[in-house]
């Protein structure tokens, strides 16, 4: 009776898993329909090209286009070799220093782990995308979030390839590097002393699988780290570039006059431009560099700002630590970013 009675469930069980395969199945190949194939598509922009190239030329000769390539290149063949150094160091510091090395360098006590936190960040390098998993991480090995948050803000406001970036972008004007440095050093204690006296523990949900987390080769994630920093921040390089290429040969240069010729309006202005724009930190120096229009202090808010909140470092802040944490650690850091914008640049430049 046993056995007569176990049949019909295992009969049961066997067809939902057929079911189950056959759904997955299914889904796959839906997927495999929905994603267009890379060389399909890049044969076919080609073909398209060669087709239409008499007015592609005719466009590309024109005046404005002209304009807008040579700003467009100029900022992405200047800002590249940057980006692409920070990537490498930022993937060395994320996979083969351990995170429990923070942990026992920084203060005990909260107040002076916070600064210590943001000084290491001006002296190791990292990407926005790679500082939010060692946050991460250190908060995971016994780190006081608060450092952390000062170090995640720090890492990519002002590490050495960033400044490097910002004196080349900006020749014979080391009065701006002087204040990235103490802006982004400024933003960074601020965020870490308010966390500490306002931030809840039950506003943070770390992901447990941030980063490298010791497991498996660390060449194989040294490099997965790299293709997809590289890839990542690109991306946002291509487009900052391409807004930048289109400000200064598109919009009207009464039109930008005018918002630049307001203190309050153009800082505001570029602040949130960064936001909008998310360009990679070793980048921005040079599409700042661009906006000749706007005061020093305006382009110093896009500076401090960018890499301390942006849409891609939302999206990241998310993921890594929860949306509570995001919705309230986004605007917070944009006034602070801002305000410490206009007071440095008010005493440095």
């Amino acid at each position: 009776m046993a056995v007569m009675e176990d049949a019909p469930a295992e009969t049961a069980q066997t067809a939902q898993t057929a079911q189950t395969a056959e759904s997955t199945e299914t889904a796959e190949i839906t997927g495999a329909r929905r994603r267009p194939d890379a060389p399909l598509v890049l044969i076919l922009l080609l073909m398209l090209a060669v087709l239409f190239q008499g007015t592609l030329r005719r466009a590309l000769a024109a005046p404005v286009m002209q304009d807008w390539t040579t700003v467009f290149l100029a900022v992405v063949v200047q800002a590249l070799p940057f980006l692409v150094f920070g990537v490498l160091l930022s993937a060395v510091i994320a996979v083969f220093v351990p995170a429990s090395f923070f942990a026992r360098a920084l203060p005990a006590r909260t107040a002076l782990a916070v600064p210590a936190a943001g000084l290491a960040g001006a002296v190791l390098p990292g990407c926005e995308c790679a500082s939010v998993p060692v946050a991460g991480a250190l908060i995971r090995r016994g780190v006081t979030p608060a450092a952390a948050f000062a170090f995640l803000v720090s890492a990519p406001a002002v590490n050495p390839v960033v400044l490097t970036a910002t004196a080349v972008a900006f020749p014979g004007a080391p009065e701006m590097v002087a204040a990235r440095l103490v802006a982004g050093l400024l933003v960074a204690c601020a965020m870490g002393w308010l966390w500490q006296r306002v931030g809840r523990e039950d506003w943070l949900r770390p992901s447990r699988h941030t980063g490298y987390d010791g497991q498996g080769r660390r060449g194989e994630a040294f490099w997965a780290s790299v293709r997809h920093d590289v890839l990542h921040a690109g991306g946002y390089l291509v487009v900052g570039a391409g807004a930048a290429a289109t400000l200064k040969a598109v919009v009207p240069e009464r039109w930008l006059g005018s918002v630049a010729g307001v203190p309050v309006v153009s800082v505001l202005a570029l602040a949130g431009l960064a936001v909008l724009l998310s360009v990679c930190s070793e980048a921005d120096a040079f599409v700042a560099a661009s906006l000749t229009q706007f005061s020093p202090t305006a382009r110093l808010a896009f500076l401090v700002v960018g890499p301390v909140i942006d849409l891609k470092l939302f999206a990241l802040h998310a993921a890594g630590f929860g949306r509570a944490f995001a919705l309230r650690f986004a605007p917070t850091a944009f006034v602070v970013a801002v305000a410490a914008s206009a007071l440095t640049g008010a005493v440095l430049l």
